[in-house]
């Protein structure tokens, strides 16, 4: 299974990209979590303390791993064929929740643009997670699927578009929709997420249904996550907590369909 996770900032889709990967892993799957959002808290959320995720170096900001692979010995001269595989190996990093995490850093567009060392590293490394491991991936992303690129785009399994029901959020969901078909993903699913009554679920579901947006789940409000994460403590850790069991439906959800 490799899912991508999507959305504006703020709406919630790290808590659902983190309650995917661990239901993976409860479902005995090895499972790889991808943080590749560049104020990245993948890693509070798969359980690691604050002070744990203060020690992980980003892959974009590993300068002597950047060297290492992309060094020609020449200035703006990079070497862009480089293997990644024991990136994999040496840099994801364990948690509580049994999910291995890797942290990208900044990620820059996969086709076109930057072929600076950093963004090749990441651009190798993307793909070799998304085309050639042969376990489950869940990335959680920025607002955008660019950096996806065209040539991995086919090879996710499914791209979930977590928006709330803020227009705003709203509207970045079908941006992001609209990027996704350009580049050729074929399973793209709206999750309606922080849903407090059925007004806001309405909303949600009539603008997708103007779209053309398919919706995969909602996931209700939940005061309990708040609470967690004003404790530092991740919600996923508490399985009675509504939406932490509405996420764990969505996975469910993702397997019977890939099975």
């Amino acid at each position: 299974m490799k899912i991508a996770v999507a959305g504006k900032g703020g709406v919630g889709k790290t808590l659902i990209a983190g309650g995917i990967a661990r239901g993976f892993v409860e479902r005995g799957l090895k499972t790889i979590g991808i943080d590749a959002d560049s104020s990245p808290n993948l890693g509070l959320t798969l359980g690691l303390s604050a002070e744990e995720t203060r020690k992980i170096v980003p892959i974009s900001d590993n300068e002597p791993l950047v060297e290492a692979k992309t060094s020609t010995g020449y200035s703006g001269v990079y070497n862009l064929n480089f293997s990644v595989d024991d990136i994999v190996k040496q840099y994801s990093v364990p948690t509580p929740l049994g999910v291995n995490l890797i942290v990208m850093g900044t990620v820059h567009t996969m086709g076109a643009g930057c072929m600076c060392a950093p963004t090749a590293v990441i651009r190798a490394l993307l793909r070799h997670l998304v085309v050639e491991v042969n376990e489950a991936v869940v990335m959680d992303l920025e607002a955008g699927v660019e950096h996806i690129g065209r040539g991995t785009a086919r090879q996710v399994d499914d791209l979930l578009i977590v928006a709330d029901s803020n227009m705003k959020s709203l509207e970045i969901a079908k941006h992001i929709h609209d990027l996704a078909s350009v580049a050729g993903m074929k399973s793209l699913r709206l999750i309606g997420n922080r849903v407090m009554n059925d007004t806001q679920r309405d909303a949600i579901q009539t603008f997708a249904d103007q779209n053309g947006i398919k919706v995969a789940a909602y996931v209700p409000w939940d005061q309990k996550v708040i609470e967690s994460d004003m404790l530092g403590v991740s919600p996923l850790k508490n399985k009675d907590i509504e939406a932490v069991k509405a996420i764990d439906g969505i996975c469910e959800l993702l397997l019977a369909k890939k099975n």
